[in-house]
């Protein structure tokens, strides 16, 4: 994954089949039958060993001077033994070797950089992780030129992967390497096809010889091959299947990743939730991959996973839809014997305090490693200042397990009075939201937490809100930005179209824009900003800005742009 926008060319794969991916689903995806049984391999009790697993992601892999050039800190021992007592058990460390290597012909290393990744690798293996390593950002920087200067790629490919199978050959088996990071090939985004496969069964099959022939333990360490592009589309996968019986190995492993449904996974189109035609692509991608791979005893480990909304926020996504979704990836692919290690390229640990950024998210992935935690359809309860609280009617996702208690301020409240459980079903009583609310304060008022007998808790926010309330403003397009009287409520999307009639801005294939990307909230400086990104794709002339908040008001704004020079007026 690269800085920011880290996964460009699936954002542009996704966007050119897009009018495929919205075409509503007919039903849930139904649950195979189960594919025969075969016995469990060496090499895939290898990757279940190595399950849960975390990316030390914007480090090494960085296209700067040094490792701190995306903004991480140095990586230090302690940061490493963290990593380990949270409970994971393997670390990929992606590697950019590029502008660490010297001239032709002999495309020498950088000691001093090959030093320091041994450096780190030793640290990890010490801590009792299973490591990976590999040639990351290398794929889009100068192997995606194979078709055009085969030769100068595969030497300089070759000259990598001698030198780092020379300098780790004698270590542990628990030290894999992965051949390259997300290849794919410069002529043509989310191409494919016989040319592309056959560069990359190239590229894998001369990796596989290379690390084979250099002795010490390299005769049977762990290889890990990717699909182009790390995707899990079936012709990908099918065309990794050909490359792993060529080479009859029985210790290789194969390599996917995952963002999720893109909709969702950036905040567009309407994508606010986690429904069922994302929790379908969950099931479809993950079923692909283990008929065509774990059931034919090729293990597969998730290298990355995450939602590609956090290149810019980890808020792009609403706290409880972004728990959900967590949730039942982890369980799905654990379902299917697949290895996941979470992308991490700062947005959940902080590496210098060594705490996570999102300590409820954490609990969440923590949990699902061992079983299913259940969920709501919603973490948000709204009461509107002023009025008389309405009971609180919420559907419970319990996966398995009971609800024990509901809590505020860590006491139990009364069941029966305080609220209700029939079936899946809790009601949240008006009276106790007239409680908890009586101080009127826009915002959260109170948290409650509901306790499973299994799994991570789940906290709901109460909220006091009134309609939002947008002012006139005027500004540029290079820096827009609308007053905003919150009344405590929180931003779900925004939909924009011209007022002669057609969508505006970016994706306008959507009136629903990328959140983040086109317009993000700010609660703290009480505004809404629009980013140049949307004003770059908006003509002149009069923009209907609806922005939908999560209490389910919504708000009409019209912006009145004349070259650079915006104006902004409240809708009465």
């Amino acid at each position: 994954m690269m800085k920011l926008s880290s996964k460009l060319f699936t954002v542009l794969l996704s966007v050119a089949i897009m009018a495929a991916m919205l075409v509503p689903a007919a039903g849930a995806a139904s649950k195979p039958e189960p594919s025969i049984i075969v016995p469990k391999s060496k090499i895939q009790s290898y990757v279940e060993a190595m399950q849960p697993g975390w990316n030390l992601g914007n480090t090494f892999d960085a296209t700067g001077a040094d490792e701190t050039s995306w903004g991480n800190p140095r990586v230090t021992k302690e940061l490493i033994k963290h990593i380990a007592s949270q409970g994971f058990k393997s670390i990929r460390i992606p590697i950019t070797w590029d502008q660490r290597m010297g001239e032709a012909p002999g495309y020498e290393i950088d000691p001093a950089f090959m030093d320091r990744i041994e450096e780190v690798v030793n640290w990890s293996l010490d801590a009792g992780l299973y490591v990976m390593i590999n040639l990351h950002h290398d794929s889009w920087i100068w192997v995606n030129r194979m078709g055009t200067e085969h030769d100068a790629v595969l030497a300089r490919y070759n000259a990598a992967w001698t030198q780092i199978a020379d300098r780790f050959k004698n270590y542990t088996h628990k030290l894999s390497f992965e051949s390259i990071n997300e290849p794919r090939f410069s002529d043509g985004w989310g191409g494919g096809g016989e040319t592309h496969y056959a560069m990359l069964h190239e590229l894998n099959v001369s990796f596989h010889q290379i690390v084979r022939s250099s002795g010490g333990n390299n005769a049977e360490r762990p290889l890990v091959l990717p699909t182009l592009e790390t995707s899990a589309n079936q012709d990908r996968l099918d065309a990794l299947v050909n490359t792993f019986e060529a080479l009859n190995d029985p210790n290789l492993i194969a390599t996917v990743h995952y963002y999720g449904f893109w909709p969702f996974s950036v905040n567009i189109a309407g994508f606010t939730r986690f429904n069922e035609e994302t929790k379908n692509d969950i099931v479809q991608t993950f079923d692909r991959v283990y008929n065509s791979l774990v059931a034919k005893g090729i293990p597969v480990i998730l290298g990355e996973f995450g939602l590609l909304g956090f290149d810019k926020n980890t808020g792009t996504i609403e706290q409880g839809e972004k728990l959900k979704f967590f949730e039942f990836l982890l369980h799905y692919i654990q379902e299917r014997g697949i290895t996941h290690m979470l992308w991490d390229n700062g947005q959940h640990l902080n590496r210098l305090e060594l705490k996570w950024n999102d300590p409820q998210l954490f609990g969440m992935l923590k949990s699902s490693w061992k079983g299913r935690s259940a969920a709501a359809e919603t973490d948000l309860i709204y009461v509107r200042k002023g009025a008389a609280a309405q009971d609180a009617v919420i559907d419970l996702e319990l996966n398995g397990n009971l609800l024990t208690a509901l809590r505020y301020d860590g006491k139990a409240l009364r069941k029966g009075s305080d609220y209700t459980l029939q079936g899946n079903v809790l009601t949240v009583k008006a009276e106790l939201l007239d409680k908890l609310t009586a101080a009127g304060e826009y915002g959260e008022n109170a948290e409650l937490k509901a306790d499973f007998n299994k799994g991570e808790d789940w906290v709901f926010d109460v909220i006091v809100y009134d309609t939002p309330v947008l002012h006139n403003t005027a500004g540029t397009t290079a820096g827009f930005s609308i007053p905003a009287s919150f009344n405590g409520d929180r931003l779900a999307t925004m939909e924009a179209v011209y007022a002669a009639g057609g969508n505006a801005g970016p994706q306008s294939w959507t009136s629903f824009k990328e959140f983040s990307y086109v317009f993000s909230p700010s609660y703290e400086t009480n505004e809404i900003k629009l980013t140049p990104n949307f004003f770059n794709e908006v003509n002149d002339g009069e923009v209907v800005l609806t922005f939908y908040f999560w209490s389910g008001e919504t708000v009409t704004y019209t912006i009145t742009k004349s070259g650079t020079a915006v104006t902004g007026t409240a809708s009465e």
